[in-house]
């Protein structure tokens, strides 16, 4: 008989989350709705948890009108049978830092949609890239391989380089590089990618960071901005990164926008002069951002320590005043604010780079260490240059040894000439890798130590 007794009290129910890691329809739907009803601050929507409470208050007295009480109300609610993941069953949480390729928001893919670029890619330039990749970073977007953020891009590695591309999917560092063309090391410019794929462990093993160009001359550190625990992150970086350094790929992204001659302005920067008035005490539009992208490529990198940015500042101009002196010029030429000449210089690659010791207040090169004849290895500086208190050169040389050597895991920023736990980490991690063990592996340098890790 169905019940029509209308005084009946209605149920209540327990909303269970979907999991994160299943890709069927039912879930994705959940999890859909899931973020709307999140706060506003992690992208949700303010007004869907009250209608989403009041569906589920609506799905409860339907059940119980038909007869099925709480199990009618569960039947009703039941997510449609999983659809297998196109790549294969779904790599269990916690191995994968990344998920499978996806749409916005989550929503299944298909091989037709995603599996090849596109063939007409939507038009980016190098500063729509990076600006999209700062929004992360400002909004400081959590880390997540199941998650979505509220511009429906997943919120790992691969889905953070696909936002700021514009794919339009969330990608894997397996098939980002279908969206790219491969480049080599010297073409790096703001807005390509490094990728590290390890076969071995094809999800939980690689990474991807996006280039944002480089901090000092000699072309041994860059601005790195990637999506990683906890958060996204902008740092310097060792080149190419802290492990695996020599595995990692640079690509550039097919889409990108070709105008002003390839290079990362974007907004008003072109390759005619902007006038004076675009630059100095007050300025902020896309000519300031573009000028310290240009002055980052030739080796102005280290006077910034964020940015470059659209708002003129003190970096800006000390980068400037480096590069004129390393042309050559004095005085009103060398001020610091770029005119007609100084930016067809850097415009068109003219001239010559900012070198490591000139212009600016870059100060005076530390000399290099004497090197042992015959063997090209840096000449070990002693045992009271590293340790607790210590602060020097060589604690920075043997930190970017280690980062090159592929010992850098450790370190969280850096290296630098003051020595750290990082550091002492790092050089145990050395040690033990030569087999040694005890008081041969405590972290401290040493003659054999230091000749292992230079050779």
């Amino acid at each position: 008989m169905t019940r029509t007794d209308q005084s009946a009290p209605l149920l209540e129910f327990d909303e269970i989350e979907p999991d994160d890691d299943c890709i069927c329809g039912g879930c994705c739907a959940r999890r859909r709705a899931r973020l709307r009803s999140a706060p506003v601050h992690e992208g949700g929507h303010a007004a869907a948890r009250s209608v989403r409470r009041r569906a589920a208050v609506l799905m409860a007295a339907v059940g119980t009108a038909l007869g099925g009480g709480a199990a009618g109300a569960a039947t009703a609610v039941a997510a449609p049978a999983p659809t297998p993941s196109p790549g294969g069953p779904a790599a269990p949480r916690g191995e994968t830092p990344q998920g499978e390729v996806s749409g916005l928001y989550g929503e299944s893919p298909t091989a037709r949609s995603f599996a090849a670029p596109r063939a007409t890619a939507t038009p980016v330039t190098r500063a729509q890239i990076i600006e999209r990749a700062q929004r992360w970073v400002d909004q400081k977007v959590p880390y997540s391989m199941s998650r979505y953020w509220s511009d429906g891009y997943r919120q790992d590695c691969s889905g953070f380089v696909s936002m700021a591309w514009g794919l339009g999917s969330s990608q894997t560092t397996w098939t980002l590089p279908d969206f790219a063309d491969r480049i080599t090391k010297a073409d790096l410019q703001p807005g390509d990618i490094l990728v590290y794929n390890n076969p071995a462990s094809p999800q939980s093993g690689s990474h991807v960071t996006i280039f944002g160009g480089w901090t000092d001359s000699s072309r041994t550190r860059y601005i790195a901005y990637e999506q990683t625990s906890p958060n996204t992150l902008k740092r310097s970086t060792p080149y190419a990164y802290w492990n695996n350094s020599a595995s990692y790929v640079p690509y550039r992204y097919k889409g990108l926008s070709t105008s002003n001659g390839g290079s990362s302005g974007g907004g008003s920067a072109s390759a005619a002069f902007p006038g004076a008035g675009a630059f100095g005490p007050g300025a902020n539009n896309a000519d300031v951002t573009r000028l310290g992208q240009m002055l980052v490529q030739r080796g102005g990198g280290r006077f910034y320590s964020e940015g470059p940015g659209p708002r003129w500042g003190e970096a800006d101009r000390r980068a400037t005043e480096a590069f004129q002196l390393a042309q050559g010029w004095r005085g009103s030429e060398a001020d610091g604010i770029p005119g007609k000449a100084t930016w067809d210089y850097l415009v068109n690659g003219k001239g010559r780079d900012i070198d490591g010791g000139t212009g600016g207040t870059g100060g005076t090169p530390q000399p290099p260490p004497p090197v042992n004849p015959g063997t090209g290895v840096p000449a070990f500086p002693g045992a009271d240059k590293f340790g607790p208190g210590a602060n020097n050169d060589f604690v920075r040389q043997l930190g970017e040894q280690l980062v090159r050597k592929g010992y850098g895991a450790s370190y969280t920023q850096g290296p630098g000439p003051r020595w750290t736990e990082s550091d002492r980490r790092n050089v145990q991690a050395f040690q033990e890798a030569q087999g040694w063990r005890g008081a041969e592996a405590d972290g401290y340098p040493g003659p054999d130590t230091w000749r292992r890790l230079f050779s």
